[in-house]
């Protein structure tokens, strides 16, 4: 399968909000149009928007992206560049959406596959800090684990809020699979982390 290829250029974000947080090659350069989208429909990528907004990245949001939306942008001649991929899983939100943690982890792996196929670049982000992790979920419930298990082993950058890793969970993911990782330490931090990944 086909991967998008990381440019060895290490990106100032890293010297300015997470100088410790590279590993393995250096962070890509994200090109736009982005699809922004989730993996266990937690708030997140609504979150995620809003700086996008900001920065400003050209997006398209969908919580319910497939593989199928990849082919139909590639068919229509305007593919998107970049797939941002919010990791956080929301019992509420995938219960409004009719779905379960099963169905989240299947149209995310088609999804991961199909970017790959087409050279689109990766983002895994989880950006709502460890009360998004199972340290603040109910007791039993994984699924917030099961959508970073699914997304940041796969992902070509891993875009995280400090808060998050505070277990070293996404820095163990980025030592061990070569992953460029960059690290916020609050969520106005990704304004200037985005800027610098798209080259703003």
């Amino acid at each position: 399968m086909k991967r998008y290829k990381r440019i060895p250029v290490l990106l100032s974000v890293l010297s300015l909000v997470a100088p410790a947080a590279a590993f393995g090659q250096a962070p890509v350069k994200a090109e736009e149009p982005a699809l922004l989208t989730s993996c266990g429909q937690s708030p997140g990528p609504v979150m995620l928007k809003v700086v996008m907004q900001r920065v400003p990245v050209a997006y398209e949001l969908n919580p319910l992206a497939t593989a199928d939306d990849l082919k139909a942008k590639k068919e229509a001649g305007t593919p998107y560049k970049s797939l941002v991929i919010v990791m956080g899983a929301s019992l509420k939100g995938m219960g409004a959406a009719g779905i379960s943690i099963e169905d989240e982890l299947r149209r995310t792996a088609a999804l991961i596959e199909e970017a790959r196929k087409e050279g689109i670049l990766v983002i895994g982000a989880h950006i709502e800090g460890m009360k998004r992790r199972s340290q603040g979920a109910s007791a039993g419930d994984t699924t917030d684990e099961q959508s970073i298990d699914a997304v940041a082993p796969n992902a070509d950058l891993l875009l995280i809020n400090k808060e998050g890793d505070s277990d070293g969970r996404f820095t163990a993911i980025a030592k061990a699979k070569k992953i460029p990782l960059v690290a916020v330490e609050k969520n106005l931090d990704l304004v200037a982390a985005l800027k610098a990944l798209y080259g703003k």
